[in-house]
């Protein structure tokens, strides 16, 4: 055998190395994101549905569920009207187009939740979402102790409505690309690992694939 092909390693060794490199990974991708976002004052907020398997099959599936605590679990999407079985990824990523932080969650989970964990790694910026993110008392809270101004747009029957300015609808779009490259390039729906290390250690992989908008 070639020494070439002789000294490559076995694919399941190389990822079990991958897997034990996620702190690691997770560090540079954080150093980066700061790096590329220090002059960044408006950052975004969404989240996406990650299916695991089909509802039907949610019952008997044992994939990810080595963990009660990280285990998956059903949930609905209400901007795709889609019921499914899984995690769901919240993520803020920059107007530039570079994500930030991000965190996996059971598919139970309500969006507004994640605000509270992003406290410590943001301040005086402003931070733009959806309507799942419209609430008075997170966005007191957010600016009370961070100065982080939460613009979200109204719904139609609120008292005093006004239509979110065109500026933040706009780059509220940004992260619905970002997102957009993950399921269509790097396939992040695409799902074949049986545990929640080796499926967090992939998701991580596919955030920290940038591409910057011009």
């Amino acid at each position: 055998m070639p020494e070439s092909l002789s000294s490559k390693i076995e694919p399941s060794v190389c990822n079990r190395r991958r897997q034990k490199l996620f702190f690691i990974k997770e560090c540079i991708h954080k150093a980066l994101s700061e790096k590329l976002n220090s002059s960044e004052n408006y950052f975004i907020v969404a989240s996406i549905p990650l299916e695991i398997c089909k509802l039907s099959r949610s019952s008997r599936t044992s994939i990810c569920k080595e963990d009660y605590q990280t285990s998956p679990s059903k949930g609905y999407c209400a901007s795709q009207k889609l019921h499914f079985y899984g995690y769901k990824l919240h993520a803020v990523c920059s107007a530039s187009g570079v994500f930030s932080d991000f965190e996996l969650t059971q598919a139970s989970a309500h969006d507004i939740h994640y605000l509270k964990n992003i406290n410590n790694n943001f301040s005086s910026c402003v931070l733009i979402g959806d309507k799942g993110y419209l609430s008075a008392e997170y966005q007191l809270d957010l600016f009370t102790s961070n100065q982080m101004r939460l613009e979200v747009p109204m719904r139609l029957n609120q008292h005093e409505y006004q239509k979110q300015p065109y500026l933040l609808r706009k780059t509220r779009k940004h992260i619905k690309t970002l997102f957009s490259q993950r399921y269509d390039q790097f396939l992040i729906r695409r799902n074949y690992a049986k545990f929640f290390d080796v499926y967090n250690n992939r998701i991580l992989s596919k955030i920290t694939s940038q591409r910057l908008f011009k």
